[in-house]
């Protein structure tokens, strides 16, 4: 993996030597993974009644002062695995009933997972692979993953930069994801879903709604309607609860209120954008955090 002498593979472009040192995300050559297991949490298509073979990588490229997984993510909790070991896991998985293989945080480790996935289709993996991703990704990255990836789960966290930076410690967050989701939709499509409403390929977006962000929110939703059309499909999430660090942002250090999630869910219908889910009130709440155990590994 000559690569990771010089990362580049996010756009922060860090060209930090990973064979000898960490990068900013966290993650040096190695492979460190957190928990493998059934996800039931999933959106339904992804989901479906056996559950996502989701696997959570350590370290990140974001820096979310309110993230729900920082154990994992910026305090790099997770054992050190082969990309053999890798693909052993996912064909567990799959022996297990799971209807994908679902990566969560996959940006730094892109060429380990290039590589166990091919070992494990040889092996009989025959699951879509879910690229479940922050959306803070490069044009490049999304087309090395051109015949790897059936489904991308991409974040489209901000609009406006201010955010992405005081929040994310993210320039340029969503030039970037905006041009990455661009091409995740070039590259396998809208949805398809099988008999049973499974998804089997496509791109899904996320978007996790903030306290004392709803425009930007709307802004969002504009752009997905403007320039990807109503056939795409949204998650509009009201999980945020503040954790980590958010105690330390006055604006964010509380749950989203009711009415303002009811708010961006008549903006989505209004912009005439048909296709998407929407989460109980109630899933904002710790309780869906997974116990990072290393259970699966």
């Amino acid at each position: 993996m000559n690569e990771l002498e010089s990362c580049k593979i996010c756009p922060r472009r860090c060209s930090t030597n990973r064979t000898q040192n960490l990068g900013p995300c966290g993650v040096g050559k190695e492979l460190v993974v957190a928990k493998a297991f059934l996800h039931q949490w999933e959106e339904p298509c992804l989901s479906g009644n056996a559950g996502s073979g989701t696997i959570f990588f350590s370290g990140c490229n974001l820096h979310c002062v309110f993230c729900q997984n920082y154990d994992i993510s910026q305090e790099n909790f997770g054992k050190t695995i082969s990309i053999e070991r890798l693909s052993e896991i996912m064909l567990e998985l799959q022996e297990q009933g799971a209807v994908n293989i679902n990566l969560v945080s996959p940006t730094p480790y892109v060429f380990h997972i290039i590589e166990a996935v091919s070992i494990a289709r040889k092996s009989g993996l025959a699951l879509p692979i879910v690229y479940n991703t922050n959306g803070y990704e490069t044009e490049e990255t999304i087309e090395m993953l051109r015949g790897t990836i059936d489904i991308y789960l991409p974040d489209i966290k901000y609009f406006e930069d201010k955010y992405a930076l005081k929040y994310s410690n993210a320039p340029y967050y969503f030039e970037y994801a905006s041009k990455a989701i661009l091409c995740m939709v070039k590259q396998v499509g809208y949805p398809v879903f099988d008999d049973t409403g499974l998804m089997r390929k496509g791109v899904l977006i996320r978007h996790m709604i903030m306290p004392d962000m709803l425009d930007d929110s709307k802004r969002l939703l504009r752009w997905i309607k403007d320039e990807l059309g109503i056939e795409t499909y949204v998650s509009l999430m009201c999980q945020y609860t503040p954790m980590y660090k958010a105690n330390q942002f006055e604006e964010i250090n509380r749950k989203l209120d009711e009415w303002e999630y009811d708010y961006i869910v008549a903006v989505f219908l209004r912009l005439g954008l048909e296709n998407g889910f929407v989460q109980d009130f109630s899933s904002a709440t710790t309780d869906y955090v997974p116990n990072f155990d290393l259970s699966g590994i």
